[in-house]
């Protein structure tokens, strides 16, 4: 099946159709994966309050503030009093920091992707293959 048609995109459409088409799967696209985002944000921040409430009996608030402030990059705001909070802390600011990137990424993926499409930058369809000659 040619790879237009998969897609569902009309060869013949006029363009202010196709470009209201493309934007619809767009922003239809963003708010998918934006709640992706979010329910994955939610879920790393209940753990992060959960282990410093645990490790470090921290009041619920103050222990979500200390994940949410972790989880962005900006530090602890309560000093750690256990060995065991210190050492949770530890995994869970490297995790963040991975973390937050990836949601970053998977956040502006499609706007990544429509870029592409919007300017025809699909790089797979114009690559030859490497010929022996070629290494």
């Amino acid at each position: 099946m040619p790879e237009r048609a998969r897609h569902g995109s009309n060869l013949h459409a006029p363009p202010h159709l196709t470009r209201s088409v493309l934007r619809r799967t767009l922003v239809r696209r963003l708010l998918k994966n934006a709640a992706i985002v979010a329910t994955l944000v939610g879920m790393a921040l209940a753990i992060g309050a959960t282990g410093y409430h645990v490790f470090d009996g921290l009041p619920w608030l103050d222990a979500v503030l200390n994940a949410a402030m972790i989880l962005t990059g900006m530090g602890p705001v309560n000093p750690l009093s256990t060995r065991a909070a210190k050492v949770f802390a530890t995994f869970y600011a490297l995790f963040s920091g991975v973390f937050f990137l990836t949601m970053v990424a998977v956040l502006l993926a499609p706007a990544l992707h429509h870029f592409l499409h919007r300017f025809h930058l699909d790089l797979s369809e114009h690559q030859s293959p490497r010929t022996s000659d070629d290494q």
